[in-house]
C-alpha cells in the first residue's frame, strides 16, 4: 500500500501538464492562522529549513509539496546512477534544475511568488515542489496562506475574503484531508482553521488537528484536555507538537535537534501521550491516513477517469480530423448542407425542433393558416358603399338613362375588389422567403456541426443561398402579381360557378319590366340641392365629381336604385368568392414552384458551382482558431486521461490491503 502515494503524485503531474484540475486527487491540505506554526510543522516533516520566513503573510501562493522517500546516498552509489546528493528538490516550473541546497529552494519559492503576486497580494496559482530524501515518508501536502483578519501595509482591503475563498476552494475537495494547525496558547473555540474545516466537513471525517507551540503555554496550564479530545473532538485525532522558537531559528538550530528536544519535552510534560505526539508521529500518521484515504478514493477515481475519457473522446470526434483532402471535404460539407436544407423543408431532418414550427411545417402554416385566414377575412364588399355602386352604374350609362343594370359597372367594381387580394398574396411570398432564410441558420446550428469548424465556408454558403433566394424573390412576386392581373384581365361571367349571374339578371329584369312606367320616369325628379342632393347631380351651374366628394351627403335611394345596388352587390360577392378561391389555391402552388422547389432543386448545384473552385479551397477550409485550439486542448486532455488510466491500472488488488 506504500506505493499508493507515489501513484497519486504521478497522477498529479500528469494532469498538471495539461493545466487542468478536472480530477480531484487525494491530498492533505494544511490550514491555519497566520503565525500558527504551519511552516515549522511542515519543515519538521521534511527535516530541513526550506520555507520563507518573515512577518505578515509569507505564504502567498499555494505550495503543493510532494515528499518522496528515496534510499540513502550510500545505497544509490552502489547502483552507479542517480543524483549524487543525500536529499534534493525540484520545481515543476524548473523541470531541468535540481536544487541540493535548501536555502536555494527557499529563494526560488520567494522569487516565484513575487513573479505572479503584486506586493503583499495572494495568487491561487500553485507552486509545485517535490523533495526527495531518505528521511521523509511519502506524502502530498498543500500549504496555503495563513488566515488573516486585518490587512497590513500594502495588503488589499479584502485580503481576509481572498484567503478564505482560496482555502475553501482546496478543502471543498471531498478527496482532500484537512490538517488544521492551531496554537496551544490560544482558545480552540476561536480557531479560524477549525471553523473553515467545519463548513466543508461538519462530521469531521476528513479533519486532523495539530496543536502547535505546546511549550509556550502559560505556567501552570497544559493542553492535556485538548489533546485527549475532551474540548473539541476531532474524528481523525489530535496531535501535539513543539515548534522551533524564533531564538532557535536565529541560532540555526537544526530540525533533528529540535525533534530530540521535542521528545524530551513531551516525556516531561505529557508522558502518557508522548508516544502519540510529536513531529515524527505526525509524519507517520499523515502517511497512514493518506494511504488509507487514497485506497478508499481509488474506485471512484478510476470510474471518474473512465467517464471523462469517454466524454473527451466524444468531444474530440465532434471537432473532426484536420483537413487533408480539401476537395473531398468541401464537397462532403456542401452536399450535407444541401441535404439537410431540403430535409428540413420536407420534414425529414434529424434535428426536429419541438419549441416552434420550422421549415416545411412553417411554410404549410403560412399557406393554410396565415394566408388562408387573411383571405377569408377580406369582405367581398369591403370599402364599397351603395353610393359608390350607384355612381358607377350612372357613370356606365352615360347621358342615357338605363333600362337595365350595365355590365360595365359590375366589371369596374369587381376589379376594384379583386385588386385587394394582391397585397396579402405578396405578403405570403415574403413570409415564405423569410422562412427559407431561417432554415439556413437552422441547418448551420443543428444539422451541420462540421460546418462550424470553417467560418469562411459557412459565411460563403450562407451568402450563396441568400443570393439564390434573393434572385428568386422578384420572379415569384411577379408571378403572383400576374395571377391577380390574369383575374383582372378577363371577368368571366360565364364561369361555371358564377350561377348567380343568370338568376339575378332574370329576376331583376322581370321586376323591372313589370314596374316600368313611363309616367313614373317622367315625373321622377332629380333631388334638389336644398333637399340633400348628391353633389354632381344638382344644378347645372355647380358641376362636382361624385368620386371626389370626401363625405357624400346621404339621401334615401329610390326603389329602382336600391334594386340596382343589390344586384351589383350580389354579383360582386359571388364573383369575388370565385376569384378568392382561385387565388387561395394558386398562390401557394406558385410559391412552391417558382421559389421553394426551385431552390431545393438548384441548391446543391449552385453551391458547388460557386464554391468548388481550386483557388478558393484552401481559403474556405481554414479552421477557426477556437476549433483548432479546442481540438488541441481536448487531445492533450484525452492523452492525460489515458496516461492516468494506465497509472491506475498498475495498482493491483493486493496493493490496496
Amino acid at each position: 500500500m506504500e506505493t499508493l502515494i507515489p501513484i497519486i503524485n504521478r497522477l498529479q503531474e500528469v494532469f498538471l501538464t495539461v493545466g487542468a484540475e478536472i480530477i480531484q486527487l487525494p491530498q492533505i491540505v494544511v490550514v491555519g492562522s497566520q503565525s500558527s506554526g504551519k511552516s515549522s510543522v511542515l519543515e519538521s516533516l521534511v527535516g530541513c529549513d526550506f520555507l520563507p520566513r518573515g512577518s505578515g503573510i509569507v505564504t502567498r501562493r499555494p505550495l503543493v509539496l510532494q515528499l518522496v522517500n528515496v534510499p540513502p546516498l550510500e545505497e544509490r552509489r552502489k547502483q552507479e546512477h542517480g543524483i549524487k546528493a543525500e536529499e534534493w528538490g525540484t520545481f515543476l516550473h524548473r523541470k531541468n534544475q535540481i536544487f541540493t541546497d535548501f536555502s536555494e529552494i527557499r529563494k526560488e519559492i520567494e522569487e516565484e511568488t513575487e513573479r505572479t503576486t503584486n506586493s503583499k497580494g495572494i495568487s491561487p496559482e500553485p507552486i509545485h515542489l517535490k523533495i526527495y530524501s531518505p528521511n521523509v515518508l511519502n506524502l502530498t501536502l498543500v500549504d496555503l496562506p495563513g488566515i488573516t483578519k486585518v490587512p497590513v501595509g500594502d495588503q488589499p482591503e479584502d485580503i481576509e475574503t481572498q484567503v478564505q475563498e482560496m482555502i475553501l476552494s482546496f478543502i471543498s475537495n471531498p478527496n482532500s484531508l484537512i490538517l488544521c494547525v492551531s496554537p496551544a496558547n490560544s482558545d480552540l473555540a476561536t480557531s479560524d482553521a477549525l471553523k473553515l474545516a467545519r463548513e466543508v466537513d461538519p462530521d469531521g471525517r476528513r479533519t486532523l488537528l495539530v496543536v502547535s507551540k505546546l511549550d509556550l503555554m502559560d505556567a501552570g496550564t497544559d493542553a492535556l484536555e485538548v489533546l485527549l479530545g475532551r474540548v473539541i473532538p476531532v474524528r481523525l485525532g489530535i496531535i501535539g507538537v513543539v515548534n522551533r522558537s524564533q531564538h532557535d531559528l536565529n541560532t540555526q538550530k537544526t530540525v533533528a535537534d529540535a525533534c530530540r528536544d521535542e521528545q524530551a519535552f513531551l516525556q516531561r510534560h505529557y508522558p502518557s501521550l508522548a508516544s502519540r505526539c510529536g513531529s515524527r508521529y505526525l509524519a507517520r500518521t499523515l502517511s497512514r491516513l493518506l494511504m488509507h484515504h487514497i485506497r478508499d478514493c481509488l474506485p471512484e477515481l478510476k470510474t471518474r477517469v473512465t467517464v471523462l475519457s469517454a466524454q473527451y473522446q466524444a468531444r474530440l470526434s465532434s471537432y473532426g480530423e484536420p483537413v487533408e483532402d480539401h476537395s473531398a471535404t468541401l464537397l462532403q460539407i456542401v452536399t450535407k448542407f444541401a441535404t439537410d436544407y431540403c430535409n428540413t423543408i420536407e420534414g425529414t431532418a434529424r434535428h426536429i425542433q419541438t419549441s416552434e414550427l420550422c421549415g416545411g411545417a412553417r411554410i404549410c402554416y403560412i399557406f393554410h393558416e396565415t394566408f388562408g385566414r387573411t383571405l377569408q377575412s377580406i369582405d367581398p364588399l369591403g370599402g364599397l358603399t351603395e353610393l359608390d355602386i350607384l355612381t358607377a352604374i350612372r357613370n356606365a350609362t352615360g347621358p342615357r338613362p338605363a333600362l337595365f343594370v350595365p355590365e360595365v359597372s359590375f366589371e369596374l367594381l369587381v376589379k376594384r375588389q379583386i385588386k385587394r387580394l394582391e397585397e396579402p398574396s405578396l405578403r405570403c411570398v415574403e413570409l415564405v422567403h423569410e422562412e427559407l432564410q431561417r432554415i439556413i441558420q437552422h441547418c448551420s446550428s443543428y444539422s451541420t456541426q462540421e460546418l462550424l469548424r470553417f467560418p469562411k465556408l459557412h459565411d460563403s454558403i450562407v451568402e450563396v443561398v441568400t443570393s439564390l433566394l434573393r434572385k428568386r424573390l422578384p420572379i415569384t412576386n411577379e408571378m403572383v402579381h400576374n395571377l391577380v392581373a390574369i383575374e383582372l384581365a378577363y371577368i368571366n361571367t360565364k364561369h361555371p360557378d358564377f350561377t348567380d349571374a343568370a338568376q339575378v339578371s332574370a329576376s331583376v329584369n322581370s321586376q323591372q319590366t313589370e314596374s316600368l312606367d313611363g309616367k313614373r320616369w317622367k315625373n321622377e325628379k332629380l333631388p334638389s340641392e336644398d333637399k340633400g342632393s348628391v353633389p354632381g347631380f344638382g344644378s347645372p351651374s355647380k358641376a362636382v365629381n361624385l368620386l371626389d366628394t370626401a363625405v357624400p351627403i346621404s339621401r334615401k335611394l329610390s326603389a329602382r336604385e336600391q334594386r340596382d345596388c343589390e344586384v351589383i352587390q350580389r354579383l360582386i360577392k359571388s364573383y369575388f368568392l370565385i376569384v378568392r378561391k382561385n387565388i387561395q389555391d394558386s398562390v401557394p402552388k406558385t410559391v412552391m414552384h417558382f421559389l421553394v422547389n426551385f431552390v431545393k432543386e438548384r441548391l446543391q448545384s449552385e453551391l458547388v458551382g460557386q464554391l468548388y473552385k481550386q483557388p478558393l479551397l484552401q481559403e474556405l477550409l481554414i479552421e477557426s482558431q477556437d476549433t483548432a485550439q479546442q481540438r488541441t486542448e481536448v487531445s492533450h486532455m484525452l492523452e492525460a486521461l489515458k496516461k492516468a488510466n494506465n497509472i491506475i491500472s498498475e495498482i493491483r488488488e493486493t496493493h490496496l490491503w
